[in-house]
């Protein structure tokens, strides 16, 4: 027995987020055992073990997927926690020593804000400052943040591998700032500190299309505590204050959209190293930080350098142009060798994609997205330090010699979070696909889920965030990322009275009450307030969450409720600013972006889910009237689209694709009324020629819609399409992420449009939720979330000789598959981890001709047999009673 995966709060060791509650969850592994006997977790105040905080003993009720410790953490101290378990086999283990530390929490600080002193407030500063070290040092932490973005530096080197710091959160309501272990960078003697600033999200042009200057200060800014502890059991702190030195730096600007310019001539050799003579350096100034938020432990899980790919191609194109090719559309940038004559400017320029053979960066739009560097004259490698970018494609200028693959490396940027899941099947075009949207979901989850990453908005963007966040917590372990970005979500709407913005952070000082385009309050947008926590939840079962969010969710359906209320509409949703399925193909204008599905409809239809989902996580949560309240309330919401909606026969008065979608998937129609409703869609798929119309909400759900009410073939149908529109159309043109439209780029390979055309877009990478829970069977189960049980439920089809998923849950490995024999026999293969329990139905199947049924508990369930499995891995074998047939026009329903 091994046990691994041990986090704190969702993260590995943790040094100074915030552990206002912590909870510790594992994963066991490599056990013969299949039930746990006991668990118990320890926390220590040292590493040894010895100094014994709390011990919870021996406990058959802890359980891996989250045990919160009952202690009071005190500021800036770590805490050191096991886990040890004991399995039904009589086996056991103790996992390794694991620790988290907390940051300043409410401890006063002892610094000041700073600020340069320079009335140009776009001058790029070096900050430094010299200080002692008056022992041995023990233990150093230096406690940092400063606005728009920083490195640290100290005795001339950089602190830590996170890049973007201090990341992007809604500046006006908080501020995070971030902890960094130095004991190792600190030398006996004379040491020095010193601090790049940059722009970012905070100051600089950053905002919904690139329209504000100044989201929410002027000025370049920093405060920084370095708490330095002796062996000899003194300490001392260092604060950042007016005794700190300001010169310029050889950044002369950067931004979030237009990129950067560095200049090496203005480098200062040794500008964070001690003995620098800073003389001619002016006196940092006081700044009032009023308008900011509160400093506050940081939630937002590191950016760092994830993944370095290299050029697959030098191009010249017919202009002449010299152009990389990454293969791969990415995020980040470029880091390249440079030997160039003192003087010389080179500028990269980044582009999706090539027009004409010739570089193209129109569909960016305002944002220039370039890189300029002008060379000292020395060999280095460079890299900026302040900006990202959204490329395949960087057009190289300036270069004197011969361009070479050799000399560049593209670093890949994104918030650290694990890679849990993956998907394989026997067509390489639909592993493409699942690829496609990883790489979109890595591209866009840079601290905040973005709707793209590379034009002059980069926002996040809630709509696309709630119907793609099932699919995000399948690939990753997503949930720390998504706790940081509800944080910020409830943060804003609290000054909303309810309503939920559009994009979150808002980058805006007027906090709207009343919907719009840009106000929020929009549904499945705004949604995302009970949307997420509740997918976080499932994945997880986790509470925490739900928890910190139900206050949000509550309020979010309440403002819907007096919305309706005060425009006398009742118990739907029926006036005011919709998004409805954005870029829906059945919209009254071709080519436009509203779709052509009832808003009023839809609306109402969120409506019902989230005031289901508020009794829901209220029953969770022990809220046991509010479970009542807000139940019935989504009963009777949903009544009423039934008696506006539907006819007394059972037809939907809408006839759209997304319409008959939600209807099944959001369970809105009466059990009676399902089979005429299915029909119907039936009927509409077919007059659209097998193929979709639908938007940002009638996709993510339309397979499954499909599969999970019989009709699997004509789901498979749809999926396999390879013409325009359809998901595998854009793997055959050459996309190598998610595009925004279903025509992003024409079969002639010219972008249809550039107003607001990403081809690093994920919303439409939904469909791999259906990959993994239909296509391959993977589910979580309401009842026991986080995959303590789990329902296995594939369906096979004759396009695929082969498909299987594995997620690495928060009980362990989850995995299930299936493929074909030569003969036409059907292996279906699963796995079930430590201390689970898994349901598998084995589709098409008789309990009589399977193999591998020996000592399981196995019933016929209709057409498939379903099968109990404990903890272990399983193979099936057996011959399908029927065919997994592909679509077939002339048979109803499709099977």
């Amino acid at each position: 027995m091994r046990i691994t995966s041990c986090k704190t709060n969702h993260l590995t060791n943790p040094l100074g987020f915030q552990t206002n509650e912590a909870s510790v969850t594992w994963i066991v592994e490599d056990t013969p055992s299949q039930r746990q006997k006991s668990a118990r977790v320890q926390v220590a105040a040292d590493p040894a073990m010895q100094d014994i905080l709390w011990d919870s003993g021996a406990d058959a009720r802890l359980d891996s997927r989250a045990v919160t410790l009952p202690i009071t953490m005190a500021p800036r101290t770590r805490y050191y926690w096991t886990a040890a378990v004991e399995g039904d086999a009589g086996d056991s283990a103790v996992s390794d020593v694991n620790w988290f530390e907390t940051a300043k929490i409410d401890e006063p600080w002892a610094a000041q804000w700073i600020t340069p002193p320079w009335t140009d407030l776009s001058i790029h500063p070096y900050v430094r400052k010299e200080f002692g070290a008056a022992g041995v040092v023990k233990r150093a932490r230096a406690y940092i943040t400063g606005l728009g973005l920083y490195e640290l530096y100290i005795n001339g080197r950089r602190v830590g591998d996170e890049t973007l710091t201090p990341n992007c959160n809604s500046y006006d309501s908080w501020v995070q700032y971030q902890t960094f272990d130095i004991t190792d960078a600190l030398q006996a003697g004379v040491n020095a500190c010193g601090v790049m600033l940059g722009n970012g999200w905070a100051k600089g042009r950053f905002g919904t299309f690139g329209k504000n200057n100044t989201p929410y200060t002027n000025n370049f800014s920093l405060i920084c505590e370095i708490h330095i502890e002796y062996e000899n059991g003194l300490s001392d702190i260092i604060r950042t204050d007016e005794s700190w030195r300001c010169h310029r730096s050889p950044v002369v600007d950067s931004g979030i959209y237009d990129g950067e310019v560095y200049d090496a001539r203005l480098e200062i050799k040794g500008w964070s190293e001690p003995g620098l003579d800073d003389g001619q350096w002016e006196a940092a100034r006081l700044f009032d930080p009023s308008g900011l938020g509160k400093l506050t432990d940081r939630l937002s899980p590191p950016v760092k350098v994830m993944r370095e790919i290299k050029p697959v191609a030098v191009i010249t194109t017919p202009a002449g142009e010299t152009v990389l090719d990454m293969g791969q559309n990415m995020v980040g940038w470029l880091r390249f060798r440079i030997n160039e004559p003192r003087g010389t400017r080179v500028t990269i320029s980044h582009g999706e994609i090539l027009q004409h053979g010739l570089f193209y960066r129109d569909n960016l739009r305002g944002a220039k997205a370039q890189f300029d560097y002008i060379a000292d004259g020395a060999e280095r490698w460079v890299e900026p330090r302040f900006t990202f970018y959204g490329f395949r494609y960087a057009k190289l200028e300036g270069f004197t010699g011969a361009v070479s693959t050799d000399d560049f490396v593209g670093c890949v940027v994104y918030s650290a979070l694990d890679t849990i899941g993956g998907i394989e099947t026997s067509d390489p075009n639909v592993n493409q696909l699942f690829q496609n949207a990883l790489w979109s979901q890595m591209d866009n989850f840079l601290d905040v889920p973005t709707d793209c990453p590379q034009r002059d908005e980069r926002m996040g963007w809630t709509g696309d965030t709630e119907v793609f966040s099932g699919t995000a917590l399948f690939n990753m372990d997503a949930y720390p990322f998504y706790v940081k970005f509800m944080h910020d979500l409830w943060l804003e709407q609290a000054q909303c009275e309810g309503l939920v913005a559009s994009t979150i952070p808002t980058f805006r000082r007027d906090k709207p009450t009343e919907g719009g385009f840009m106000q929020g309050g929009a549904c499945s947008w705004s949604d995302c307030a009970t949307v997420v926590p509740w997918e976080a939840y499932l994945h997880t079962g986790d509470q925490a969450i739900l928890a910190r969010q139900y206050p949000s969710m509550k309020a979010w359906v309440d403002w819907v409720t007096r919305t309706c209320q005060k425009d006398g509409t009742g118990l739907l949703w029926s006036k005011g600013f919709q998004f409805g399925d954005w870029l829906a193909l059945d919209g009254p204008v071709e080519g436009g972006v509203f779709g052509g599905t009832d808003n009023g409809y839809l609306a109402s239809a969120y409506y019902r889910l989230s005031s289901l989902l508020v009794s829901k996580t209220a029953a969770v949560l022990g809220f046991d009237e509010d479970a009542k309240q807000y139940g019935a309330l989504s009963e009777s919401i949903r009544k009423a689209i039934v008696d506006e909606y539907f006819t007394p026969t059972g037809r939907l008065a809408l006839n759209n694709q997304t319409a008959y979608v939600i209807a099944l998937h959001f369970q809105i129609a009466d059990d009676w009324m399902r089979p005429r409703v299915l029909a119907d869609l039936l009927d509409r798929l077919a007059k659209d020629n097998m193929h979709l119309k639908t938007g940002f909400i009638g996709t993510p759900y339309l397979c499954r819609a499909l599969t999970d009410n019989g009709c699997p073939g004509a789901a498979y149908r749809l999926f396999f399409n390879t013409d325009y529109p359809s998901w595998l159309y854009e793997v055959l043109m050459g996309a190598t992420t998610i595009w925004e439209r279903w025509n992003s780029v024409l079969p002639n390979g010219l972008l249809s449009g550039t107003d607001m055309n990403s081809l690093n877009h994920y919303a439409y990478g939904s469909i791999v939720e259906w990959m993994y829970r239909n296509m391959c069977g993977i589910n979580p189960v309401e009842e026991a979330p986080g995959f303590k049980k789990i329902r296995l439920a594939p369906q096979p089809n004759g396009e695929l000789t082969f498909a299987r998923a594995s997620v690495r849950t928060a009980m362990g490995i989850v995995r299930c598959g299936w493929r074909f024999t030569d003969n036409s026999a059907l292996v279906v293969e699963a796995e079930a981890p430590f201390d689970a329990e898994a349901e598998l139905y084995l589709p098409h199947a008789r309990l009589e001709d399977i193999d591998g049924l020996d000592g399981l508990s196995a019933e016929q369930a209709g057409e498939s047999v379903r099968v109990t499995l404990a903890a272990g891995r399983y193979s099936f074998t057996y011959m399908p009673s029927k065919t997994f047939e592909t679509y077939q026009p002339d048979k109803r329903p499709w099977h």
